[in-house]
Parts: structure tokens; C-alpha cells; sequence
């Protein structure tokens, strides 16, 4: 091996890269690959990335996004979700060299955490990190598969706080027994949506996320290859939003799954099924799309989201959060 040059990666990486990631993941990841390095490249502040070069031979490479206050968490962090060496270059310490250098990076940004995804079964991947000084992270990883929510048989709670709940037509009341992504309108997240889903959010956790939001849409309407997160809207008024996209490559997965990166609900519509509206129709789409599992990862404190996902059918998942604190 000829002297390691560390440097960012460029768009003329990019067929390397996806050359590498197809025998890496076992089929083409070209699209997400594509997608990734037009964001990085007009986001610069939003990504740290790393090429290992060996002589003229790209043998190793990683991207890692900067986040801020996903499911309402305080703080800047980086997630490292690309990561790959090239097989013949393996053993000699690229994928430690690459890492160091975006922890580099990142002290220079002053963000003190990097955190990354593992699935327990593959042990070598979970030895590397434990080598590079990652640990547990205080984050789970729940899963479910898309199959449609059950629905209870009740009467539901009014939608609105001062009067009875409607249905789609004006005037319609709503019986027993009624599907609640039917009763509770609900479409696709659009780019105009973005003041008002800063406006619940705020209510919710009582800051101005904006910065965060305007992010996060352009990654699950932009980068994301399938729009699939939705709002719930009443005469006009989004009360409540699913923010996810589909997964065709973060973390190496290989299934095709969908992540959730976010929930919110006005608190004027608590317990008014909105929530549950908007998640039983992201399974149905994602169900017709062939999408076989919905991830999402939270705190361990965000007991409010732990129960409403654990009762909707949520597991644990065999996949690990691990975190490496930056000095």
C-alpha cells in the first residue's frame, strides 16, 4: 500500500463508490448513491465525507450526516450510515483511517457525537466499531412489518376540541367501527407544509426547530427515492404529520424497509386517533409499495412514542445504536 491520501469525496467518486457498494450490499445501490452525493454536494454543511485514497485506487469511503433533534433530542450529532473499503484493501486499517478522519472533521465543526447502526448478528462489523472505540448508545431500534394496523371498534373521541367529529363530507358524523386513516384525512407531505409542522412541533416541545425541519424535509422529499410521509389536515389546518422515507441502502441494510424519522400531533387533537390515522396509512402505502419493514429509533426516555409504538405492533429490533463521543 502506497502513502493513504485522506480527502473529501467528490461527484466523480461517485461510480467508484457505487461499483464498491453493489458487491458490498449485494445489488445496486446507485440511485440512493446518486441521490447522496447531489445533497451532499449543494449541502456541504449538512455532510462529512471522506474518500481513503491509494495511489490513484479509491479504496475506501464514508458519509456521515449531521442531525439535530431527531424525535425531539437536544444537540448536534453526525451519523455515519455509508461506510465501505474496498475488499482488496482490507485489514490494513482503511475503514479506521476513514472514520478518524470524519471524527476529525466533525471536532473541527465542534460536534462531539458520532453515531452509526449495526445488526447484532453481524459480528464483524460490531467487533470493528467496538475497535474504533464505539459503545451502546442510549437509543433503541424498534421494527414492524407493514401489515395493516388493527383497528378498534369504538366510538372515537371528537376531532374537534368544541364540537363533533366529521368525516370527509361536511355535516357526516361518524358511527362505530370506522378505519381511522378513513375517518381523519390524511395526504402527502407537501414542501408548503413546512410552517405548519414547525408550529405543531414548537407546541410540543416549546422551540423553534426550523433549521431542523427545513433539513428534514428536503432529505424525505428530495433524497428519500419514494415520497411517503403524510400529513393529517382538517378544513385546511394540518394538525399532525409522519415524516419517513424509504430505505434503499442507509446502514447496508439489503431488505427494502422504510425509516420513521418523526411523529407529531397538535396538542389540541390529543387521543383524537390522528396519530394512529397517519400511521395506519404509511403502513398501507408502504404495504402497496412492497416495503417490508418500518424502523424507528428513539430515546430511551421518549416513553410517550415507546407506548404508542410498542401498542401498534412495534418490537425490538435486532439492529444496534452505537455512539463514540468525540474529543
Amino acid at each position: 500500500m502506497s502513502a493513504l491520501v485522506l480527502r473529501p469525496l467528490r461527484r466523480e467518486d461517485s461510480d467508484r463508490v457505487a461499483a464498491l457498494e453493489s458487491g458490498i450490499a449485494g445489488r445496486s445501490r446507485r440511485g440512493f448513491l446518486e441521490r447522496r452525493f447531489a445533497v451532499a454536494e449543494a449541502m456541504p454543511d449538512a455532510f462529512v465525507t471522506c474518500a481513503a485514497v491509494d495511489g490513484k485506487t479509491l479504496a475506501g469511503y464514508g458519509f456521515a450526516r449531521v442531525q439535530e433533534g431527531e424525535f425531539g433530542i437536544r444537540g448536534t450529532a453526525a451519523v455515519l450510515d455509508v461506510l465501505g473499503v474496498d475488499p482488496d484493501f482490507r485489514g490494513q486499517g482503511i475503514g479506521k483511517a476513514v472514520i478518524a478522519d470524519i471524527e476529525r472533521q466533525l471536532g473541527a465543526k465542534r460536534i462531539g457525537t458520532l453515531r452509526t447502526q449495526v445488526a447484532w448478528a453481524n459480528q464483524g462489523m460490531v467487533r470493528f466499531f467496538a475497535s474504533t472505540g464505539f459503545l451502546l448508545a442510549p437509543f433503541q431500534i424498534i421494527e414492524r412489518g407493514t401489515t395493516p394496523l388493527e383497528e378498534e371498534v369504538a366510538e372515537v373521541k371528537p376531532l374537534k376540541p368544541e364540537g363533533r367529529e366529521r368525516g370527509r363530507g361536511r355535516g357526516e358524523e361518524i358511527g362505530f367501527g370506522t378505519l381511522a386513516r378513513d375517518r381523519l384525512p390524511v395526504r402527502s407531505l407537501r414542501e408548503e407544509d413546512l410552517a405548519a409542522v414547525v408550529r405543531i412541533d414548537r407546541k410540543l416541545t416549546g422551540f423553534d426547530r426550523s433549521a431542523y425541519y427545513a433539513a428534514k424535509f428536503r432529505e424525505v422529499l428530495v433524497e428519500s427515492g419514494i415520497r411517503v410521509s403524510l400529513v393529517a389536515e382538517e378544513d385546511g389546518i394540518v394538525n399532525g404529520f409522519i415524516m419517513a422515507r424509504v430505505d434503499f441502502g442507509e446502514f447496508g441494510q439489503v431488505e427494502t424497509s422504510a425509516v420513521i424519522d418523526t411523529i407529531g400531533v397538535h396538542p389540541a387533537f390529543g387521543g383524537s386517533g390522528i396519530g394512529h390515522a397517519l400511521l395506519s396509512q404509511l403502513l398501507l402505502n408502504l404495504s402497496t409499495l412492497q416495503v417490508e419493514t418500518v424502523l424507528v429509533q428513539l430515546s430511551q426516555e421518549n416513553f410517550t412514542l415507546q407506548r404508542f409504538l410498542h401498542a401498534r405492533g412495534f418490537v425490538q429490533s435486532q439492529r444496534l445504536v452505537l455512539a463514540r463521543e468525540i474529543r
